[in-house]
């Protein structure tokens, strides 16, 4: 058995393997040891982590596999506090959900440095290769705009560390300003500067509308490229990713080829990139972890290991999560290969049976600890 070992601890050591880069692998035996650390040191520290695990019969001192840790549904974060650390620096806040309720999950980040090094190595690998900078249009609020916000967060620490300069050009839910993005881009246009626009699905989608209403005319510079993220969640605009990227490069004059789709959500501090400027085109639609995250594909009633390329629900193992719950099952379908992940989409209709099952067995062990 691993002993459960102090956060302040965990989290330096951590930082230090995410330093290292997000190309480096790590080796099953060093990812089994750190995250079975990580599991017990949790269960020491969080009471409702610790009686939902006790309910479904799993002990630190009796699990011998990373794949046995249990698995806290995102929609868990809606109903419980899972903190295992000090008092957390920032509490970000989910978007909502598909399924209509008000409330919002919450996760409590006790340490933002751990966050900060866990996103930037992957971020610059895949949407800023060979160490590319340039400037950044950011139709993504910013963190001083929506400070609940991890997605804010994560574009503020990239805008800090990575970016020649930036500019912030939506409000606070995310609606761009078209005439100021014109501005922008046609300003980089006279300089010949690339540049990089980060912004949701939702954002870009009001972005080109906003454009083609009113016969703005944008073409950003040869070599600029644009992180996508997030989906319509929520929200009552949608538009296909095959369409959605074909506007791009008709109405921005951006080419698929310089698109990179990220998926990431408020419950995980670690992403996933689809690997297009590096591997091509061919490439969307697939998604790599860090080496810190391993992704499985569960059967949705059982919640067992589904074989590798077959459909389940995605279940993340995230060990920058040291601060809450390091395993993060989810509502999103698709398969699990050694080339990475790739999306099918969400659950349809009622919540699957297993996520269910571990929703009512945290509720249960919320109760059992007030």
């Amino acid at each position: 058995m691993r002993g459960p070992g102090s956060f302040e601890a965990l989290a330096a050591e951590l930082e230090q393997l995410f330093a290292r880069g997000a190309d480096g692998p790590i080796p099953e035996d060093a990812f089994e040891d750190l995250a079975l650390r990580v599991f017990a040191h949790q269960v020491a520290a969080c009471p409702v982590y610790a009686a939902f695990c006790a309910a479904r019969g799993v002990a630190p001192e009796h699990v011998v596999s990373w794949r046995d840790v249990p698995a806290v549904p995102a929609s868990g974060f809606k109903h419980v506090e899972l903190l295992a650390g000090p008092e957390p620096e920032a509490v970000f806040a989910t978007s909502g959900t598909t399924r209509g309720a008000d409330r919002r999950g919450r996760h409590f980040v006790p340490r933002l440095a751990l966050y900060r090094a866990s996103l930037l190595p992957s971020f610059r690998r895949w949407v800023l290769p060979g160490g590319a900078t340039m400037p950044l249009l950011s139709l993504i609020p910013s963190p001083t705009a929506a400070p609940e916000s991890s997605l804010s967060y994560m574009i503020g620490a990239v805008s800090d560390e990575l970016a020649s300069r930036t500019l912030w050009l939506s409000d606070r839910d995310g609606l761009p300003d078209a005439e100021a993005f014109r501005d922008a881009a046609n300003g980089a246009a006279r300089g010949g500067d690339p540049v990089l626009v980060v912004g949701t699905a939702f954002g870009l989608v009001h972005l080109l509308e906003r454009l083609l209403e009113s016969g703005l005319q944008v073409r950003l510079p040869e070599g600029s490229r644009i992180m996508e993220t997030g989906g319509f969640k929520g929200r009552s605009r949608e538009l296909s990713r095959p369409a959605l990227r074909e506007a791009m490069t008709r109405l921005l004059g951006v080419p698929a080829s310089q698109v990179v789709g990220e998926y990431g959500m408020t419950e995980l501090l670690s992403q996933l990139y689809e690997p297009v400027l590096t591997e091509g085109v061919a490439a969307a639609g697939r998604y790599v972890p860090p080496p810190w995250l391993r992704v499985r594909a569960l059967d949705p009633g059982t919640l067992a290991e589904v074989p590798a390329g077959r459909e389940g629900l995605l279940c993340f193992h995230d060990l920058a999560n040291v601060g809450s719950t390091s395993v993060v099952l989810t509502e999103d379908v698709g398969t699990v290969g050694p080339d990475g992940v790739h999306l099918r989409g969400r659950v349809a209709g009622a919540e699957p049976r297993g996520c269910s099952l571990a929703v009512d067995d945290l509720l249960s062990a919320r109760e059992a600890t007030l």
